[in-house]
């Protein structure tokens, strides 16, 4: 489409007007406006780690990758934990409170869509959460904070107090299986969607990356809001270069003219 932004943000907000089922998908580019890097850019924590060594094989095998995982994922939660939510986390909850937003799918791990207000069974998260910590053996659910005091008071090994089970941040390591609950509703959810919006995301991330594909095939319209250029682009009805926060307050500014 030949529009220019502010036209495009309101073909959107005139699709949300007309249906009820909106399905949002947010990528890292949603929470780097919130001060979260995108891990993978340059700069980010992978020039630092090395993301084989923390494969989920490694982590189940040694104990020594186990204490380095940790002190790698502290630096993430400390980075999450000062990290506020921003425009497009709120214009989600305003969706929310208007009755159109079905739920929120999201490849983030920071909790900003719950901190922004979204209640929890809004959110479907494909690839964890930092801010809880669960057993691998029983799937006890820790608060992270406890946890973390755990870990900087010099434990290494963490072992559930309930069987002794692994102790584990509940975000999906690499070779760690996909959340098979999440997955098969983030499909059902966007199969039925009317409106998908995916917003911040690379599209390049699989198996998350299929989640707007659903949406699409099962008849929504879709819109990609991304800053650069996603391998989905061609398949979409309208998409939007642009930072996420700015756009989703331009639609959300459209519907309230609508509604």
């Amino acid at each position: 489409m030949g529009f220019d932004v502010e036209e495009k943000t309101s073909l959107i907000a005139q699709w949300i007007k007309d249906h009820d089922r909106i399905v949002i998908f947010t990528g890292a580019g949603v929470s780097t406006e919130s001060g979260i890097p995108d891990f993978r850019s340059p700069g980010g924590i992978w020039e630092r780690f090395d993301p084989n060594e923390f494969l989920f094989d490694n982590f189940l095998a040694s104990e020594k990758v186990r204490e380095k995982y940790w002190q790698f994922h502290t630096e993430i939660y400390y980075t999450i934990l000062k990290a506020k939510p921003n425009p497009a986390h709120l214009a989600c909850v305003a969706l929310d409170q208007i009755g159109k937003l079905d739920c929120v799918i999201t490849q983030n791990i920071d909790n900003l869509h719950q901190n922004a207000g979204l209640p929890r069974e809004k959110v479907i998260e494909l690839h964890g959460n930092a801010l809880r910590v669960t057993c691998l053996t029983c799937k006890k659910e820790y608060d992270r904070k406890a946890i973390q005091q755990r870990v900087e008071g010099g434990e290494g090994d963490l072992r559930c107090d309930n069987c002794k089970g692994l102790l584990k941040p509940a975000t999906i390591a690499f070779g760690q299986p996909m959340p098979f609950k999440e997955m098969k509703e983030a499909e059902s959810r966007s199969t039925n969607a009317e409106v998908f919006l995916a917003i911040g995301s690379s599209l390049v991330v699989y198996p998350a990356a299929y989640v707007p594909l659903y949406a699409k095939q099962g008849g929504a319209k879709l819109a990609i809001i991304n800053l650069a250029p996603t391998p989905y682009d061609h398949q979409a009805d309208v998409v939007v270069q642009e930072k996420a926060g700015v756009a989703m307050e331009m639609i959300l500014e459209g519907v309230k003219k609508r509604v």
